[in-house]
């Protein structure tokens, strides 16, 4: 089921340095210029990697936004605040985009 454009928009308002990119149907989830995650299906999922595990826990419940996907902490949308600094941090820990 696809993710509408009002339904991914509010998940993420008010959130600092976070934009969306659409994809078939749904969301990529940009912060600080780096893909962290993905809308789908109305819920936010944030790519596991050491620092969100770190935040998280790595109990924290996962999964799979779409067919073929690696895993992913489905994350709570909220607390705007632990959200916002969830999203900067996993950031933070991931290399600098490749130039095109």
């Amino acid at each position: 089921m696809a993710t509408s454009k009002e339904t991914a928009r509010s998940l993420v308002e008010g959130l600092r340095e976070v934009r969306l990119y659409p994809m078939m149907g749904e969301y990529v989830l940009y912060c600080r210029e780096k893909a962290v995650g993905c809308i789908c299906d109305g819920k936010i999922f944030v790519k596991i990697t050491p620092v969100s595990s770190a935040i998280l826990g790595e109990s924290a419940p996962q999964g799979i936004p779409y067919d073929g996907a690696k895993p992913r902490y489905s994350v709570n949308h909220d607390d705007k605040v632990a959200l916002q600094e969830l999203l900067v941090a996993v950031a933070d820990g991931l290399p600098a985009p490749k130039k095109k």
